[in-house]
């Protein structure tokens, strides 16, 4: 698997980690049952597309750079969906987490 393939995946985890986390939100601590399953459902798959791109990139940067996504990411769903507005703050906090992000792939993987 190259490299391009493994961060491919890596975008297929985070977007099957927002799909969780908004799901197990509408599953109204899993007294629901679809949105329940496709919780389930979208964590497996989502931690085995990271054993996948484990294989190319450090499990550290994947880690991290997995986190980092996927909260921006659900930071965002939940601005649409839920209509949770981030404060001054949490947008700073945001910031600093793709900075985060992009200094842990561009600098750190050595």
């Amino acid at each position: 698997m190259s490299l391009v393939t493994s961060y491919l995946f890596l975008g297929i985890a985070v977007l099957l980690g927002v799909t969780s986390n908004s799901f197990a939100k509408s599953a109204e601590g899993f007294t629901l049952l679809f949105p329940s399953i496709i919780t389930a459902i979208t964590i497996v798959l989502c931690m085995y597309a990271l054993s996948l791109v484990m294989k190319n990139i450090p499990m550290g940067i994947t880690y991290a750079s997995f986190a980092g996504l996927t909260i921006i990411a659900t930071v965002v769903v939940g601005i649409f969906k839920f209509n949770q507005i981030p404060n001054l703050y949490s947008i700073i906090g945001l910031a600093l987490i793709i900075i985060g992000v992009l200094m842990v792939n561009l600098l750190g993987n050595n």
